[in-house]
């Protein structure tokens, strides 16, 4: 989401009006997933895409240019060639559904800002009868806008509260009426104590792969922005105080690259205490286990233990401080995609769809 939103800005900065297309329905049987988007600037700029690129996003480009000249909305039913289908991860020829619609910045900034702060949201888009009407629902109960009835409303606000807890978006038909439920989500939030070397190249991939990031060090020598740039947040003082202030849930990962027992080990036992979604930990495997042997010997479980992993990352031979960042990075995204980290040819099969 993060991406999506610094495009739009971009943009907007430069393009005057801009054309969002949204992906919102596919055919086949492994469908790209429904949200994806490409922004048309209407001085000829374009960001982001429906598809891979090829001639459906050139389709969706043209059409985008009449949607900003005619202000309209409109309902794209692309057919796909097999190579086409192939590229957008179908295995035969079929058809895709994209809404094209002049940008509206309004719900998207009520959404922005409340999973800026730590919440999710879904804004409703009506794909039929009054074609383009939005509706705002945020997971503290709070709706704006309209579909047009009352009755729409309600009903597709309750699918939207159920989308919002899956984390889905989809195209939905109720009440005789076809809508797309958008999910917004907080970015996922990497919490990286230690502002050390494999920190830099880590924040910095982190932020191309939509991570929030955020850095904590005691030692203002290091925590600088000369060295952090592009950071979301820089703090200096006590790690293991600094960090009781951020969110330690699932989509949170915590990486300890300060190699120092006295962030470390307090750092750690909060850490075990919450739900925070991946812990891992810079050092050797003897260093490690001095660790882990000092938390047991303070009565922390073996289940709890486990959780922390050291060394650090996917054993990918790496050496430079990019490299270990990577590794550490391919770790952290196998364990939120519940990913086997062997190599894709290695991977089991999975199960055809039914």
């Amino acid at each position: 989401m993060t991406e999506l939103f610094d495009q739009i800005d971009e943009l907007r900065r430069g393009e005057g009006r801009v054309a969002v297309a949204t992906l919102v329905n596919t055919r086949g049987t492994t469908p790209r997933k429904e949200g994806a988007k490409m922004l048309v600037g209407e001085g000829g700029r374009i960001l982001g895409s429906v598809t891979i690129g090829g001639c459906v996003d050139a389709q969706v480009i043209e059409e985008s240019e009449d949607v900003l000249a005619s202000r309209t909305p409109r309902l794209l039913e692309l057919s796909l060639g097999d190579e086409e289908a192939w590229e957008i991860g179908l295995t035969c020829g079929g058809t895709i559904e994209v809404f094209v619609e002049p940008l509206a910045t309004e719900l998207l900034e009520r959404v922005r800002a409340h999973a800026h702060a730590g919440r999710s949201g879904a804004i409703v888009t009506r794909l039929d009868g009054e074609t383009g009407r939005k509706l705002l629902v945020l997971d503290d109960g709070s709706v704006e806008g309209s579909l047009g009835e009352a009755f729409l409303d309600a009903r597709f606000a309750r699918e939207a509260e159920a989308a919002i807890r899956t984390g889905a978006s989809r195209t939905l038909f109720l009440e005789g009426t076809r809508a797309f439920v958008e999910v917004f989500t907080p970015a996922a939030l990497l919490l990286v104590v230690g502002a050390g070397h494999v920190a830099m190249p880590l924040t910095q991939l982190a932020r191309i792969l939509g991570y929030r990031t955020v850095v904590l060090d005691g030692r203002p020598r290091f925590a600088t922005r000369e060295r952090f740039p592009e950071v979301d947040e820089l703090r200096v003082g006590i790690p293991s105080e600094l960090v009781s202030a951020y969110p330690l849930v699932p989509s949170t990962a915590l990486v300890l690259v300060a190699h120092d027992y006295k962030y470390d080990l307090p750092v750690l036992r909060h850490a075990l205490s919450t739900d925070v979604g991946y812990v891992g930990m810079l050092g050797s495997a003897r260093r490690g286990a001095a660790i882990l042997g000092l938390l047991a010997e303070e009565g922390v479980g073996p289940a709890a233990l486990a959780r922390i992993r050291v060394p650090v990352g996917l054993d990918l031979g790496a050496r430079s401080a990019p490299e270990i960042a990577l590794a550490i990075l391919a770790e952290i995204q196998a364990v939120r995609g519940g990913g086997s980290g062997l190599p894709m040819r290695a991977r089991p099969p999975r199960a055809a769809p039914a």
